[in-house]
């Protein structure tokens, strides 16, 4: 008996080894020489690989009841790229139109019509892409032959052509806290018009963004520090939530749906005789 269990545990194993073993030709071999394909270790650019803002999660709003809100007033402001404390929306190495427009682009976010501020009509990807770039024919000719050809080209847009965007917010009283709080509802970026002199013509806005959406984007993408401490990066997502940008009031909600521009014309001088 002692024999014939013997004999049965060699045949198990000898079959085991039969059905898990590779042909010479299936095993592969990695070659030492680097390829093409071979992903090669970037080098650290630091003293340390930086991992707390991928992997910090964003603060959710408090809840607010509709009976808590006492007062309420919509906000429409622009913020000017070209101001000293707003130049880190135009940091070359990530500009904040780029981060907006790429992922808009992408389908990553949902952008809206600006045939209303309410967020109505959304957009596909190819209307995104197709907002700010043209299409120019450019007539070349072959050096041999001296046939003329033309060639369409498609310039897309410039993120240095976007210098202000439009921002909405609701300011609102809680009386459950006993606060006046404030909310981003949406942005849009505005992008100069100029016709084929290059002489300026308007702004005009390209697109709304739904903010809300949009805070678990904006908390992956650091911001330049303009306090000078490159180890304390914040996000955009703070500095939006904190407020850290200058702008300037162009609308408030109003009865008739008017522009601070359309009604505050300031006062003509008092003309006084003489004689």
């Amino acid at each position: 008996m002692r024999i014939l269990k013997l004999l049965s545990v060699f045949a198990m194993v000898a079959f085991a080894t039969t059905a898990f073993a590779q042909r010479p030709e299936e095993v592969k071999t990695e070659s030492s020489e680097p390829t093409e394909a071979t992903d090669v270790k970037r080098p650290l650019d630091g003293v340390v690989e930086k991992k707390l803002i991928p992997e910090r999660p964003i603060l959710a709003y408090d809840p607010i009841r509709e009976a808590d809100v006492v007062w309420e007033k919509r906000i429409w402001r622009v913020i000017d790229v070209r101001e000293k404390q707003n130049l880190t929306f135009v940091y070359p190495e990530d500009p904040f139109f780029k981060i907006i427009n790429d992922a808009a682009i992408k389908g990553e976010l949902t952008s809206y019509s600006v045939e209303d501020d309410k967020f109505s009509k959304p957009l596909t990807k190819d209307e995104v892409a197709a907002m700010g770039s043209n299409i120019d024919t450019v007539t070349t000719f072959d050096p041999e032959t001296y046939e003329e050809k033309i060639t369409v080209v498609r310039n897309d847009i410039n993120w240095e052509n976007v210098k202000q965007f439009r921002v909405k917010e609701v300011w609102f009283f809680d009386k459950e806290s006993s606060t006046l709080q404030v909310r981003i509802l949406g942005i849009a970026p505005l992008i100069d018009e100029f016709d084929d002199a290059g002489n300026f013509k308007f702004t005009r806005a390209m697109y709304w963004i739904y903010y809300p959406d949009c805070r678990t984007l904006f908390a992956r993408h650091r911001v330049f520090n303009l306090s000078g401490n490159d180890a304390a990066p914040i996000t955009w997502e703070d500095l939006l939530e904190m407020r850290m940008f200058s702008s300037y009031i162009i609308k408030e909600s109003n009865v008739y749906d008017r522009k601070i521009e359309d009604y505050a014309t300031g006062v003509a001088p008092i003309e006084r005789e003489t004689g």
